[in-house]
Parts: structure tokens; sequence; C-alpha cells
């Protein structure tokens, strides 16, 4: 991370969002900034257009791209997806192959009742609205998914433009679960409530030994990023 003093200086009086080419850019003083790659940052909807240039406003006195998650997210859509698709699709695949969801703690009973009782509801959702069948273990001993239902995560991500694309994966890297940000995604759940739901068993450990101050923090920024991406993927329609 940069140190304050390496960040550039706000250049800018205002941050908008206006229509551009074909999209809707964020615009600084009526020029929009490029990617690190030198594309236009230029967006599918004013809704995400308006999310990002929020970023940008809130950036004073110096830029501070670490506080910038959807800006960040932006980059990755227009510098890396187009290039990457197969492979993107690919790395929320394995996620589904070995989803949060159907790892299931052998005791105590107390645990496994709470993972029950917050997880299977979902898995219940993905077959029933999606046709697609996941298969819980006790353990932590691989289970391989059904091939036809792991070919439907690979049909519904690789059907995504290359922004709901890079939202997709980047909720699915930060819940550890491709059905959890599925979820987010078609609006079954909010990505709070899907957040939530990615860290029961660490909010159990906690009740049982605290907290240390590490972990609250860690536990912030993720809760942070689950807001951006919930809103990134409100902002798409």
């Amino acid at each position: 991370m940069a140190a304050p003093t390496d960040r550039p200086k706000r250049f800018y009086k205002a941050a908008t969002a206006a229509p551009l080419e074909g999209g809707y850019a964020v615009l600084l003083d009526g020029r929009a900034p490029r990617t690190p790659a030198g594309a236009r940052l230029i967006l599918p909807t004013l809704a995400l257009a308006e999310l990002i240039a929020a970023e940008w406003e809130a950036q004073a006195p110096s830029i501070d791209l670490d506080r910038m998650p959807a800006t960040r997210l932006a980059y990755t859509a227009l510098d890396r997806i187009g290039a990457a698709r197969a492979e993107t699709v690919a790395e929320v695949v394995g996620y589904a192959n070995s989803d949060l969801l159907c790892y299931r703690a052998p005791a105590p009973a107390s645990l496994t009742d709470q993972q029950a009782a917050a997880w299977d509801p979902v898995l219940d959702w993905a077959r029933e609205a999606l046709d697609l069948r996941f298969i819980p273990v006790t353990g932590l001993m691989h289970q391989a998914q059904p091939p036809a239902s792991l070919d439907g995560v690979a049909a519904l991500a690789g059907a995504l433009d290359d922004f709901a694309l890079a939202g997709l994966t980047f909720a699915t890297v930060l819940f550890g679960s491709a059905l959890l940000a599925i979820a987010v995604l078609r609006g079954r759940l909010t990505a709070q409530a899907a957040f939530d739901l990615s860290r029961l068993d660490e909010a159990f450990q906690e009740r049982q030994w605290g907290v240390d101050a590490e972990a609250a923090a860690r536990t912030a920024n993720h809760r942070t990023e689950a807001a951006m991406v919930g809103a990134w993927m409100a902002a798409l329609g």
C-alpha cells in the first residue's frame, strides 16, 4: 500500500457521470479518466457510472485507490475480463465445485444446526429456481459436484456481460461461494446477507473465543467490499 505522501493529489474539482460513446462515463471536470490499460472509464449503466463517480468525488486531498473498490472492479471489467472470459468463468466454476455451502462441520451440533438452517435454503433455491443441484458433505473431504450443475454454473456465468461477470467473480471470491454470489446476482439475497452467511463459521468461533483487532478490521473491510459488490450488481439492473 502506498504511503499517503505517494498518492496522487486530487486534481479535479468535481466527479460526475454522464452519457458518452454509447455508455455512461465517469467525468472528472468533464473528462473521462482512463484505466491502467488506457480504456476510458465508460460503464454500461448510469447507475454504475454514478456509483464509481461517487468514489472519485469522495477522494480528498489525495486519491486512494484502496478506498475505491468499485473503480478497481471497473478497471478489471474493462481491462481484463474480455480477454480472459473462459478463465474467469472457470474460476467461478472452480469455486462452485468446492462451494462453501456444501462443507458442513461434523460438530458441535449447535454449529451444524446453524449451517443447515442458514445454508440449506440457498441450496434448495439453486435447485428449484436454477436447476443447480449441489451435494453437501460433512467434513473437509472433497465432494465433487454433479457435472450438470457445474455446466449450469458455467453457462450462467458465460452468458453475463463483462461487467456482470466481473461482479459475480468478485463476489464469488469474497464469499468463497459461487452459489452465494449467484443468489446476490439474481436478487435472492442481499450482498450483506450473503456475506453474513459466508462467515457463519467465523462468527461462531468469535462467539466462542472473542475477536481480535486484526480480525475485526479484516471483517469490516470485507463487509465494505460486500456492500460495494451488492451496489454494483444492483446498478447493472
